[in-house]
This record gives structure tokens, sequence and C-alpha cells, in this order.
């Protein structure tokens, strides 16, 4: 198997991850009701919080279903072999302001329901936003180049 079969073949893999994941992010956004019930039973606090863990965390699960959106759309690209073109600085800075909207909606349930985890969740997702806003700038440049190089030739 060649190399170029090889990226393709891994490329196709994480496309069909994040399909999975695309698809069980809307599934468990649906299931919140239920899900939050049942972990209610092992932790009295989701029975205590129950409806502001669901409108908090059906927020923050819409959120990640569009930044997976994203994502795929990306991939899209990956696999058709041309990223390097503006709908993928858009995508990715839209995964930036998700992001950042991730953390603001994290910090108001960290007032509703402390744990040590929302706080790593809260550090990850600034990372994330960070990483795609920056990610889009570089995105940009290899678009305006690409743009350059294709009127040249």
């Amino acid at each position: 198997m060649s190399e170029k079969e090889k990226k393709l073949k891994f490329t196709k893999c994480v496309k069909y991850l994040l399909d999975a994941m695309f698809f069980l992010g809307i599934l468990v956004t649906l299931t919140l009701p239920l899900l939050i019930k049942w972990m209610a039973q092992y932790d009295p606090r989701w029975g205590q919080y129950y409806t502001a863990s669901i409108v908090i965390f059906f927020i923050l699960g819409i959120a990640a279903v569009f930044i997976l959106w994203e994502l795929r759309q990306i991939f899209k690209t990956v696999l058709a072999e041309n990223c390097f073109v503006k709908e993928n600085v858009r995508s990715l800075r839209r995964m930036g302001n998700w992001s950042f909207f991730i953390v603001l909606m994290s910090l108001v349930r960290l007032a509703v329901f402390q744990t040590a985890a929302m706080m790593v969740i809260v550090l990850v997702f600034i990372i994330a936003g960070l990483f795609s806003k920056v990610l889009a700038m570089v995105f940009d440049e290899a678009v305006r180049y690409k743009e350059e190089n294709d009127l040249t030739i």
C-alpha cells in the first residue's frame, strides 16, 4: 500500500469517527432528560439541579454538534484533496466561536454545579478556540497564496 493510500485510509477512518460522534452527539443531546434522571440515581446532585442541567447540557450539546458539523465539512475538502478553500477558513472561525461559547456556558454551569472536570473542559475549549482561530488565519493566508498562484499559472 502506498503512502498516499495509507493517508487516504486514515483520513476516511477519521471522517467515519467524526460522523459517528456527530450522530451520537445528536442522540445524547436529545436524550438528556433520560440520561440526567439515570445519573441522579447515582449522584443526587443531578436530581437537585435537574432542569438547570438539562438546559445547560442541551446548549453545550448543540454547540458541540455544530463543532463536529464544521469538522465534517472540513474533512469533505480533505477527502477531495482541496482543503485550502475559503469555506474551511469560515469553518475554522466558526469552530473557534463555538469553542468560546462552550467556555462561557461551562462557566455558567460552574455557577450551578461545581466540578474540577469542568475547569479542565474550560481550559481545553479555550485552547481549542485559540487553535481554531490561529489555524483559520493560517488557512486564510494559504488560500490567498493558492489563489495568487492559480492566477499566475
